[in-house]
C-alpha cells in the first residue's frame, strides 16, 4: 500500500477522535481519561428534610440502580495511537503466531502490537483471554474507537478479535491466505458471529475489577 494511501486514509479514521479530548471527569493513575458507563448525572429534586432520618442499609436491588463509578479508559491520543499502528500496517500478510509488520499478524498479534507503546495496557496473547479476563464489557451501540471486538468463528468459544474504528468498522488480521485489512459490523457475516466487545483498561483497574468480580 502507498505511503500517502495509508497517510490520508489514517487522518480520515483519526480525525473524529479529536471530538473526546474534551470529555474529561476526573484525573486518573498514568494518563487514562475518566468517563463515566452512566452518562446521565442524577440529580436530586427532593426536599431535604431537617428532621433526623433513620439510615437504613440499601437492597441490593437499590444497589443495582445506583450510577456507575468512573473508571479509567484510553485518553483521546493514546486511542489514536493504537489506529495509527494498527493503520499503517494495512495490507501485511496474515501469518498465524505472527505478531510483527516483517513476520506478519495474526488476529491477537495485530492487537498486541496496536497496543504495545501503552505502557498501562497488558493485554493477553490469545483472542479468548483477551475476551475472558480484561478489559470492561461495552454494549454494541456503545462502542468507541480502540474498542476489541470478537468474534466467534470456528467454535463454541471466542477465537477471533479486531479493533474498533468507528463508524460500524474494524481493523483485523482476517486468516491465512488474506492481509490486514478494514472491515465492517454490518456485513451479515460479521453480524452473526459476533460475541462480545470489551474496552481496554489499565492493568491496575483490571485488577480491580477482578477482585470486585470475586
Amino acid at each position: 500500500m502507498r505511503p500517502l494511501f495509508k497517510t490520508w486514509l489514517t487522518l480520515c479514521l483519526l480525525l473524529p477522535l479529536a471530538a473526546h479530548a474534551t470529555n474529561r471527569e476526573q484525573r486518573l493513575p498514568n494518563g487514562f481519561s475518566g468517563y463515566t458507563t452512566n452518562s446521565t448525572a442524577v440529580r436530586s429534586t427532593k426536599h431535604v428534610s431537617s428532621k433526623p432520618q433513620h439510615r437504613t442499609r440499601p437492597s441490593k436491588q437499590s444497589l443495582s440502580t445506583l450510577p456507575s463509578l468512573p473508571v479509567a479508559a484510553m485518553s483521546a491520543k493514546q486511542s489514536s495511537d493504537v489506529l495509527s499502528r494498527a493503520v499503517n500496517v494495512l495490507g501485511t500478510p496474515y501469518r498465524w503466531g505472527g505478531s510483527s509488520p516483517s513476520k506478519g499478524f495474526d488476529c491477537s498479534g495485530l492487537v498486541k502490537y496496536a497496543f504495545n507503546d501503552i505502557d498501562e495496557v497488558d493485554l493477553p496473547r490469545t483472542s479468548n483471554a483477551m475476551a475472558q479476563g480484561h478489559g470492561l464489557k461495552v454494549d454494541r451501540n456503545d462502542l468507541k474507537p480502540g474498542d476489541l471486538i470478537f468474534f466467534n468463528i470456528k467454535s463454541r468459544r471466542v477465537n477471533h478479535v479486531a479493533i474498533y474504528l468507528g463508524n460500524d468498522r474494524f481493523i483485523h488480521a482476517p486468516r491465512t491466505g488474506k492481509r490486514v485489512s478494514i472491515d465492517t459490523l454490518s456485513k451479515p457475516y460479521w453480524r452473526s458471529r459476533y460475541v462480545v466487545a470489551k474496552r481496554v483498561l489499565p492493568k491496575s483497574q483490571t485488577q480491580q475489577l477482578s477482585l470486585a468480580k470475586n
